[in-house]
This record gives structure tokens, C-alpha cells and sequence, in this order.
């Protein structure tokens, strides 16, 4: 919107923050990235609040599905839901969702893999939700994000393999990236 100019166009095509902060820099990358969790956490802790956390789960699981395909670009391809999903998190377990941003950050500083990062912070949240002894929908929505999370990244599972997956620079870079074979978490 700032930049005048269509994000699917540009990097890797995806709407969310990896792509946004790719291609423009964290002072663009970090509002999208709050954006997409403020979606994931304000109808989950609501629905949590009013209802319980089957709700909760119900509203966040609608929020992540929002942003993977989103309604106002009529169902086509949106973000693959990492940040939409640990708003969901901190919405319905805030401790399941804030160790689960520890383990994002802790493997992307660590690794500068943003798409890794995203992977081993979604397959945590069923293990910690368990150890803590969350109930039952918090359980399965953990696992369901967790599936979500793997099937969204299978692009970048095959890069990791094969050693091609682009690490994240903390910089941006000169000029944006026009559309490439979709390197992006």
C-alpha cells in the first residue's frame, strides 16, 4: 500500500511479513508480521474468553485459514499462517504460544532460516501443549497447526534438503526482488 505496489508481485509472492521484510526491510516486515498475529490472537482470546477454548480454537483455526486463502482476494494463495498462528496461541495458551515464539526465535537467530524457524516452532506447539497439560482442543489445534505448518513449507522442506533454501538477511536488500520460484517461509 505504501510502496504502490502489489506484494504477490514481487520476491516470493506471498502476502505475509517473511516476504514483506525480504523484499522491503523490517520497518515494513515487522507491522505485517504484528498484523498477521494481531488476526490470530484477538478472535482466539475472545472466543477463548467467552466461550472456552473449543471456541478458541474454532476462531483462531478461521483466522489462519483467513490468511492462507484470504476472502478479499477471493480464495487465491495468502500467507502460510506462522504468525497468524502463534497469535492464535497466545490467544488460546499463551504459554504454548510464547514458547513456541522462543523456539522461532531462538533456530532463526541461530540459523537465519526463517522457513526452519517457522517448521520447528509448529511441530513444538503439540509437545508443549501436551507437557503442560492443555485440554484437549488446544491438543489437537496444536497438531493440526503443526500439519498446516509442514504442508505450507513443503517448497522450503525441499530447498533445506538440498541446501538451496535462502537464509534471511537482517538487512533488505537493494532493490525488490521481482517473483521468483518462491523462496520465502
Amino acid at each position: 500500500m505504501f510502496k504502490h505496489a502489489d506484494i504477490r508481485t514481487l520476491g516470493s509472492g506471498n502476502i505475509g511479513g517473511t516476504n514483506v521484510w525480504r523484499v522491503y526491510g523490517r520497518w515494513y516486515g515487522v507491522p505485517v508480521v504484528l498484523l498477521d498475529t494481531a488476526k490470530g490472537f484477538a478472535p482466539a482470546l475472545i472466543a477463548t474468553q467467552v466461550d472456552g477454548h473449543l471456541a478458541g480454537v474454532l476462531a483462531g483455526g478461521a483466522a489462519m485459514l483467513g490468511h492462507w486463502r484470504p476472502l478479499f482476494m477471493g480464495f487465491q494463495r495468502g500467507g502460510k499462517i506462522v504468525a497468524t498462528t502463534g497469535g492464535a496461541f497466545l490467544g488460546v495458551a499463551p504459554i504454548v504460544g510464547g514458547i513456541g515464539a522462543g523456539v522461532w526465535l531462538v533456530v532463526f537467530f541461530t540459523t537465519r532460516y526463517a522457513s526452519l524457524a517457522s517448521i520447528l516452532a509448529g511441530l513444538s506447539l503439540p509437545a508443549i501443549a501436551v507437557l503442560l497439560g492443555y485440554p484437549w482442543p488446544v491438543i489437537a489445534f496444536a497438531g493440526a497447526a503443526a500439519a498446516a505448518i509442514l504442508v505450507l513449507h513443503r517448497s522450503n522442506i525441499r530447498r533445506l534438503l538440498a541446501g538451496t533454501e535462502n537464509r534471511a538477511s537482517l538487512r533488505r536488500a537493494t532493490a525488490p526482488a521481482g517473483p521468483s520460484s518462491g523462496r520465502a517461509a
